[in-house]
């Protein structure tokens, strides 16, 4: 939670979280992510120097049901999950312009008639950059999560990645394979 003092009183506020899409690079050895919210974001004022940032990366779950171990046993569930911790800072205008550039390249550049920063009118760009606040944050701290039914004797690990091989769920499948290419041995 947060808390903020105005004229004595302590107000609580909730926890912010958005969902927006990232550019990560490596430079000299740093590693950062770059993006950009709209400027009525309440969060927009979390980021200028702020040195506490977290990034969660969600990767592949799924729920696992305790029908397809050999014993008695409960339920659980399986994930993969990356946090990352650094430290914001706005961007510029002219940084804002390469990050946005650098975006749509990474998006657009393979699509038949891709939408490439030159290809758009200069005043519409312009127009729409001042709805926009672009930032950046240089990781400081990568922690991996990977709780895949690892605990698991050979038996139980066959038949978890069977039954969810079996799924119409993509987050399940991809749970299936990453289980199956962590024990490549056990299903040869």
């Amino acid at each position: 939670m947060i808390f903020e003092c105005k004229n004595g009183i302590f107000h609580q506020y909730r926890p912010l979280a958005m969902h927006i899409p990232l550019e990560i690079r490596e430079e000299e050895g740093n590693i950062y992510a770059t993006g950009h919210i709209a400027y009525g974001n309440m969060q927009k004022k979390t980021l200028d120097n702020n040195r506490d940032v977290l990034l969660i990366f969600q990767g592949p779950h799924a729920y696992i049901s305790s029908s397809w171990y050999e014993s008695k046993q409960v339920p659980t569930w399986d994930y993969l999950a990356v946090h990352a911790y650094g430290t914001a800072r706005i961007l510029t205008k002219d940084e804002l312009k390469s990050a946005l550039d650098s975006m749509l390249t990474h998006y657009e550049s393979h699509r038949e008639n891709g939408r490439l920063w030159e290809t758009f009118d200069p005043e519409l760009l312009e127009r729409e950059m001042k709805g926009i606040v672009g930032f950046e944050i240089e990781i400081t701290s990568i922690q991996g999560a990977a709780k895949m039914s690892q605990n698991r004797n050979n038996t139980d690990y066959q038949s978890i990645v069977a039954k969810l091989e079996k799924s119409n769920e993509q987050g399940e499948i991809q749970v299936a394979q990453w289980m199956r290419e962590q024990r490549k041995g056990l299903f040869e």
